[in-house]
């Protein structure tokens, strides 16, 4: 026996999935977080679901993780104190920035400061060329000055980015060995390291937040492979990335600011092994948990990626998959603002002390507590009812919203709801009609703990057809983790014309970047026959601000692609530019920006819970209750477990479907079949 777990830390509840790779038979599990240390919640976690499934502890030997430990720091602004070194006359680039505004509309709204202040900004005398020719020499004298006035700070991390290190990091690298060597408990993150590309600023920010995120990354890491290890002697621990892909314990030490989307980006793998399984290739995902909801655009069975993010309104430019974030999730706060309108979220009521029903010392109403006001939440509670829901508190915190408005309870709860579906209905249009997507022409992915809740209003106000909930929505981030690849990026800034003459340039630095990916799996000891390439180009026209990846395919049993002829790469960029902005010119140059290579070792596909067979005949319900689906008044529902239905059922709603980890809500004239996968498919009434 061999067990594989993942665990997501999510900010209300920490979930686990595990696999007998044996047997492929999945073991679920389900808790509450615990915020002030998630590593206690984890391993509590794992004890609790080996203990129930009466797994050996001997039988561990893989541990994926998907942390919000480096998202939090940069939201709550407790990260290091950091210095920053950098070339004489740039020391102030970080607050100078770009010239735009946080808000198109807003003339008072400003950028937040940056993570790093001004008097522990420190500037030494060199300077590399455009082209990556050293143009002023940096000096030993030069080094020992900035070092000193770095130790002198008080800084507990060091950012080196100096002007044009990306083409040429001779300089960072002989300050980064000058520091390792006299200040060796001193943090690091070069920026020819952390994020080895054009566009000084990005490179700047980014580099400074990996900083920033050092110390309490490493502690935090340390203790949880410390004690992972010691109950768990073979394990290998292995984190999520922004990317999607995984990486080892030693590469998240040295660069932390790859996590700060890690949790979201495993829940868009999982997805994606659930949309195959469905064979539903077009696909909205939709994860609503405790405190937030994410939302990403599947086309053709591939995610979206995005190489630039702000969070907490600080820039970031790594790759990751192209996710959109709200604040909207079960413990989001409905709250009343100086206009005397109501608002739900961003606010959560989290964890601790949570929604009013929780019976935590929450007293103010979330979305868990109006869903109970509803009856669309068993009074049984959550987690297979091993965590109790007290609808009197809920009552109580909603009464007090429905008494400022002067209407009945439930609609004060329905409300509380209709407001926070149009908060997220406005996150999928970013990522769906706003780049010229039709979600018409998709389902809706429906997962997270509140996700089925709330799935149906969504895909009515976006007049989506149907609706898919996977096997286990609650827990497709822990999934996701055990199907996502341990990966890397490599990166060259290249700029070159697309042109016959520039061909050889694009060849040579490809087989740079297939040196450096040798290398790495060279380094994390990946099998040859696991190894997997993917390589991009990122392409413009000749003046614009902005790329578009294109993606090359390489030849069936190659590693590499080739890369293709200038007339070719023309072609696809074209493409790539009409589907995203509806037109291109074949008259104005195209440049090359950057070439990326993404190495990977191939993950076996996801696996899911297997479920029985069934006739087609209807399930039994277990019971029946009062549910309110909009203000004419409660309709009598029939109540189903998950856990018995077998494939090929129908289900008509209205209904509910309880499993440990969600909630599904059929609407009245919805209708609900069990796909052969496992997968929940609902056609919407029209």
């Amino acid at each position: 026996m061999s067990i594989f777990i993942g665990v997501d830390v999510g900010g209300t509840f920490t979930d686990l999935y595990a696999v007998d790779t044996s047997t492929r038979r999945v073991y679920t599990y389900k808790r509450p977080s615990t915020p002030s240390d998630p590593s206690a919640a984890i391993l509590s976690g794992v004890h609790e679901l080996l203990e129930r499934y009466s797994l050996p502890l001997s039988a561990v030997a893989h541990f994926a993780h998907g942390t919000t430990v480096a998202t939090n720091t940069l939201l709550q602004r407790n990260g290091a104190v950091v210095a920053l070194i950098t070339t004489r006359g740039f020391r102030d680039l970080l607050e100078i920035g770009r010239q735009t505004r946080p808000e198109n509309y807003d003339m008072h709204l400003d950028f937040p400061p940056p993570v790093v202040s001004r008097p522990r900004r420190f500037e030494v005398e060199e300077r590399m060329a455009a082209d990556g020719t050293i143009v002023n020499v940096l000096t030993d004298d030069a080094i020992d000055q900035v070092i000193k006035s770095v130790a002198r700070s008080g800084a507990q991390a060091v950012a080196v980015c100096l002007l044009f290190g990306y083409l040429n990091p001779e300089h960072e690298q002989r300050i980064g060995e000058a520091i390792r060597q006299r200040l060796p408990d001193m943090h690091l993150s070069l920026s020819s390291e952390v994020q080895p590309e054009f566009r000084e600023y990005e490179r700047f920010s980014t580099t400074s937040l990996n900083a920033y995120l050092q110390p309490r990354l490493a502690d935090y890491l340390h203790n949880l492979e410390s004690a992972v290890r010691r109950y768990f002697p073979k394990v290998e621990v292995a984190i999520s990335q922004s990317s999607g892909g995984l990486m080892s314990v030693r590469q998240a030490h040295q660069f932390p600011v790859r996590t700060a989307l890690s949790g979201p980006a495993a829940g868009v793998v999982g997805a994606l092994g659930v949309a195959r399984a469905a064979e539903r290739p077009n696909v909205i995902t939709f994860d609503m948990g405790g405190t937030s909801a994410d939302v990403a655009m599947i086309r053709d069975f591939q995610s979206g990626e995005s190489y630039e993010r702000r969070i907490g309104g600080l820039p970031m430019r790594l790759p990751m998959i192209d996710i959109n974030t709200v604040g909207a999730g079960g413990g989001s706060v409905a709250w009343f603002d100086r206009d005397g309108l109501l608002k739900v979220g961003p606010r959560s009521a989290g964890a601790d002390p949570g929604p009013a029903c929780y019976g935590r010392r929450g007293v103010e109403a979330t979305v868990t507590d109006a869903n109970l006001v509803l009856r669309r939440l068993s009074e049984g509670g959550l987690l297979g009812g091993t965590m109790g829901l007290d609808r009197e508190l809920a009552v109580l915190a909603v009464g007090k919203i429905a008494s400022t408005l002067g209407c009945s309870l439930e609609r004060a709860a329905l409300g509380i709801v209709e407001i926070v579906v149009s908060n997220m209905v406005r996150a999928i249009r970013a990522v769906s009609v706003e780049r010229g997507h039709d979600p018409r022409e998709c389902s809706l992915l429906a997962f997270g703990g509140a996700g089925p809740l709330h799935a149906r209003d969504i895909a009515v106000s976006l007049r989506m057809p149907e609706i898919i909930v996977p096997p286990t929505p609650g827990i497709l981030c822990a999934a996701g983790l055990l199907s996502s690849e341990l990966c890397e990026g490599f990166v060259i800034t290249a700029r070159l014309p697309v042109s016959t003459d520039a061909r050889q340039s694009m060849v040579g630095a490809l087989a740079e970047l297939a040196k450096r990916g040798d290398k790495w799996f060279e380094r994390e000891r990946v099998p040859a026959q696991s190894r997997r390439c993917r390589v991009t180009l990122d392409l413009r026209y000749v003046g614009q601000n902005f790329e578009l990846p294109i993606t090359l395919r390489a030849v069936a049993g190659k590693l590499l692609p080739e890369i293709p002829s200038a007339d070719a790469l023309c072609r696809l960029f074209w493409a790539a530019h009409e589907r995203s902005y509806g037109h291109f010119s074949a008259d104005d140059p195209i440049e090359l920006v950057n070439i990326r290579l993404s190495a990977s070792q191939s993950a076996d596909p996801l696996p899911v819970p297997r479920i029985p067979e069934g006739s087609g005949a209807s399930p039994i319900p277990t019971g029946h209750r009062e549910v309110w689906f909009d203000a004419s008044g409660p309709v009598r529902v029939p109540l189903f477990d998950r856990s018995v239905l077998q494939s090929g059922q129908h289900i008509a709603g209205p209904a509910i479907v309880d499993q440990m980890d969600s909630t599904t809500l059929l609407f009245p004239g919805d209708a609900l079949t069990v796909h052969a996968s496992g997968n929940l498919l609902i056609r919407i009434s029209s």
